[in-house]
């Protein structure tokens, strides 16, 4: 059993099970700093030393026990899944990544034959219906997660639960787990539970975006791209989400949570 996803600083200060779309660009460089007093050069996620990660062989074997025995602090982060689609939406189907290309190669012509998707034309410049390829998209990711058809579910929109869970069955407990709704109160929290060789200052820590400026701006508010039918699929693919970490299935225009993430009910659902 492996813990995928998992970071560790390298002065064993904090563990962080990385969920993506929800600010794990911005949490690795804070990690990467509390270590080293300055920001990795590049995206966090192509780093191949001054953080342990699970993906990285020699790092293993480091890892392991620090989870199996929780003698280091363990966190993760989530997001409101309305939000967390639809920027999965706007980055990697309509965005060109960083490479100049489009995601996962064949993934936009597959969606444009299948579901009709349009992404703005090559550059993603052009005027499209952006709610209408949205909810397009919306049935893409549905028939991904619960028929893994026509191909298996991306990490980008596969649901958060999915992520936090795998630490949890594999034998690891966490000791918070935050909001990007509430960044800055449940990073700090992090920060003040752990010693770390290189003080944090959160408030001058600069925004980590990697997706920014990858796909078009949006044209409407959050709320405007989920009708019933929507909300229903939303809610169909992310349940668990929805329940576990406390957000509001009924107004997707409401991106807060509604409650106390409940730690001891998260470890027993997600140990089943």
């Amino acid at each position: 059993m492996g813990f995928p996803g998992t970071w560790m600083t390298e002065s064993e200060s904090v563990i962080y099970r990385v969920v993506p779309k929800c600010a794990c660009s911005t949490i690795g460089q804070i990690l990467y700093y509390s270590d080293h007093g300055r920001f990795y050069d590049g995206d966090i996620h192509d780093a191949q030393e001054g953080l342990h990660k699970w993906g990285i062989d020699g790092s293993q074997a480091v890892i392991r026990p620090a989870v199996r025995q929780h003698r280091v602090y363990a966190f993760t982060c989530v997001r409101n899944p309305f939000d967390r689609i639809l920027s999965s939406f706007f980055d990697k189907i309509c965005g060109v990544q960083r490479n100049g290309k489009r995601y996962r190669g064949n993934l936009v012509p597959l969606l444009t034959q299948k579901y009709g998707v349009d992404v703005g034309g090559e550059d993603g410049n052009q005027p499209f219906d952006q709610i209408r390829s949205f909810r397009r998209f919306l049935l893409f990711a549905r028939d991904t997660i619960r028929w893994r058809r026509p191909m298996e579910p991306d990490i980008h929109w596969s649901s958060m639960a999915g992520h936090v869970g795998t630490f949890v069955a594999n034998g690891g407990r966490y000791d918070r787990i935050l909001w990007t709704e509430r960044f800055a109160e449940g990073m700090q929290a992090v920060l003040d539970a752990i010693d770390t060789p290189v003080k944090v200052d959160l408030a001058a820590v600069p925004r980590f975006n990697e997706s920014d400026g990858h796909g078009p701006t949006r044209d409407h508010p959050p709320e405007a791209y989920f009708d019933d039918l929507s909300k229903h699929l939303v809610y169909e693919i992310y349940k668990r989400d929805f329940e576990l970490f406390r957000y509001d299935f009924e107004n997707p225009g409401n991106r807060m949570p509604v409650g106390e993430i409940d730690l001891d009910a998260v470890h027993a659902k997600l140990r089943d």
